[in-house]
């Protein structure tokens, strides 16, 4: 039976229960058939109306987004932001129960806090077949989406373990797939080029700074000649040590460098004091499995960049002991302007949310103090724990948040990471006991992260 016959149907139907007298059942059947069919016609108007505009809340999420990218970009002005919005909301809705719906959109430019806002409200109705009988012929609905942009720009360090355990388990393609899906989720909600920036810092027990810095200011040579040669005396494995035995000891040229620089002297290792002096600069270092070069922060807004940083991914591979704290060190200082790695200044019209993510598999073995490289050291982890207080102090005294994320791949039946969880903020850690919790870990952490918010 069609539905537009409802009414007339249960018109008659009602009529004649009336004018039957066949038996009391029948009468107080008739009495109540119409608060039943109006119940159960208000609970499927009432589904109808909901589905619509359910409809109508996602076709508006997507065109505020879509508007307010257009605005950032400059592909359209304040003055054509309605048309739009309707054009966006039209080629999005595809619901029939209620086709006319009216858009209406506001744009705020940038406010006090550097946010700019466009809202978009939607409102309709549909065509009720229940409880037109009782006078309701219509169903009203409506919703609204605000999308807001450019009062927090994201800067995001990542740490990546490259170690030699990270070849076991499937862990390392794992690692590479997330942490591009990672870039790519952040992207989406990219505007402009200065909205996103994000750096690559593979780690094992040193990192690599690149050997195009060999004569950067930033770099000191006295760890490299001191541990980089050989005495005449081949037992002895120091400058130090050769030459008080009254041994020869020959240096390596330093244009053998390969790029890697070990933690900095104490306790410069766990601050972010620029390398001015010969006590903040960083050791050269001579280490066969010196990792992939460190990306610093590359704005991810435009797609050559992205791929820039995806390759830098896709060009990790294991080898090394576990040093947390150098990777967690220069992620740090990756997020801070000048020397060594040049990030650009903060605009300050702006708010930004700096974040470190580091990614590890094993517990610390080794940094250039302490460790044998395959047994846990308890010495590194304690200098993990300092450089993670003075980041929360530095940022607590900042008007830029620093948020830590870790996250341990624990395949090898290793204990949960004291360290780890303690550098975390609260909420930030996880743990996973599969490579493919990879994934799941930082799709958690680019929802955290995520700068542009859609608010109902």
């Amino acid at each position: 039976m069609p539905m537009t016959s409802i009414a007339p149907w249960s018109r008659d139907v009602s009529s004649r229960f009336v004018k039957t007298d066949g038996g009391n059942v029948a009468i107080i059947f008739a009495i109540a058939l119409l608060p039943m069919i109006g119940f159960i016609g208000a609970a499927i108007d009432y589904s109808r109306a909901n589905k619509a505009r359910t409809s109508m809340q996602a076709a508006l999420d997507s065109a505020a987004l879509m508007v307010s990218k257009d605005l950032a970009s400059g592909v359209i002005t304040a003055g054509q932001v309605s048309a739009k919005a309707q054009s966006y909301f039209a080629s999005l809705y595809n619901n029939t129960e209620a086709p006319n719906i009216t858009v209406t959109a506001t744009y705020t430019a940038k406010d006090s806090t550097g946010s700019s806002t466009v809202l978009l409200k939607g409102t309709g109705d549909i065509s009720t077949e229940f409880m037109n009988m009782f006078g309701f012929p219509t169903l009203g609905i409506g919703s609204a989406a605000t999308a807001t942009w450019g009062g927090t720009r994201l800067r995001v360090a990542i740490a990546l373990d490259v170690t030699g355990s990270m070849a076991s388990a499937g862990k390392m393609p794992a690692m590479q797939s997330a942490a591009k899906t990672l870039v790519d989720n952040l992207r989406a909600n990219a505007q402009t080029a200065d909205d996103l920036y994000i750096s690559i810092i593979p780690f094992a027990q040193m990192v690599n700074v690149g050997k195009s810095n060999k004569n950067a200011s930033w770099i000191k040579w006295d760890y490299w000649e001191d541990t980089t040669g050989s005495c005449n005396w081949w037992w002895l494995t120091t400058k130090s040590s050769c030459e008080s035995a009254g041994r020869t000891w020959s240096s390596t040229n330093q244009s053998q460098w390969g790029g890697c620089v070990t933690d900095r002297d104490q306790p410069a290792d766990t601050t972010k004091d620029a390398p001015t002096t010969a006590a903040t600069r960083f050791p050269a270092a001579n280490y066969s499995a010196c990792p992939e070069q460190i990306l610093p922060m590359t704005s991810a807004y435009s797609s050559s960049n992205a791929t820039t940083i995806k390759d830098k991914i896709d060009a990790l591979s294991p080898n090394g002991g576990t040093n947390q704290p150098i990777g967690m060190h220069w992620a740090w200082m990756s997020l801070q302007d000048g020397a060594p790695l040049n990030t650009p200044a903060k605009d300050a019209d702006y708010k930004y949310t700096d974040a470190i993510i580091l990614l590890s598999d094993g517990m610390n073995t080794i940094d250039r103090w302490y460790g044998n490289g395959s047994s846990w050291s308890k010495d590194v982890d304690a200098r993990q724990k300092l450089l993670c207080d003075n980041i929360r102090a530095a940022s607590a005294a900042s008007t830029t948040k620093t948020v830590i994320y870790t996250i341990q791949v624990n395949t090898d039946g290793d204990p949960e990471s004291e360290v780890l969880k303690y550098c975390a903020d609260s909420g930030n850690f996880f743990a996973t006991t599969t490579a493919s919790g990879i994934s799941t870990a930082f799709a958690q952490i680019g929802a955290s992260l995520s700068k542009l918010r859609i608010a109902k």
